[in-house]
């Protein structure tokens, strides 16, 4: 068989593109490892990271609930405290009465003043007949007043 020169000399460039791009390829191929590897060693780290994000995760919602649980709680105590209160006031009321007055005269005793304008109102009193003077002033003649309610202290004079 005969090959001119011309096609060796085209086969030898043509075998050595091939070995250059194989080379090439070799490096590709060798980046491509270490790329591999580099995202294995990542994908290591991010599923740590991931756990450990998860685990912060876990701690807040412990947290939370902890927290919502104290202001139950605290709701529950506002609740209690304003019984007490409550109760605490009437109790601080006792000491007193309301009189109430139909033209100077006495007409009954009462434990509040709401009780004292229903016992009025019950007895033909407007509604909305009632008013208050200011602290300090003096009321108007009982006889010019229709119904009047007074507190009083309960208890000896000391």
């Amino acid at each position: 068989m005969f090959v001119r020169a011309t096609t060796y000399r085209a086969v030898l460039a043509q075998l050595a593109e091939a070995r250059a791009q194989a080379g090439d390829l070799a490096g590709e191929m060798a980046r491509a490892r270490d790329e591999g590897a580099g995202a294995e060693e990542r994908a290591v780290a991010v599923a740590a990271e991931l756990a450990q994000v998860r685990e912060e995760l876990a701690q807040a919602r412990a947290e939370a609930d902890r927290v919502e649980g104290a202001l139950l709680l605290e709701a529950e105590d506002r609740v209690a405290l304003r019984m007490l209160l409550r109760t605490a006031r009437r109790q601080a009321r006792a000491d007193r009465v309301h009189v109430l007055f139909h033209r100077g005269e006495v007409h009954s005793l009462h434990a509040t003043v709401e009780a004292a304008e229903a016992a009025a109102e019950a007895e033909g009193a407007p509604r909305s007949g009632w008013t208050s003077h200011r602290p300090g002033a003096a009321p108007p003649p009982a006889d010019q007043v229709a119904w009047r309610i007074q507190p009083m202290t309960v208890g000896g004079v000391q």
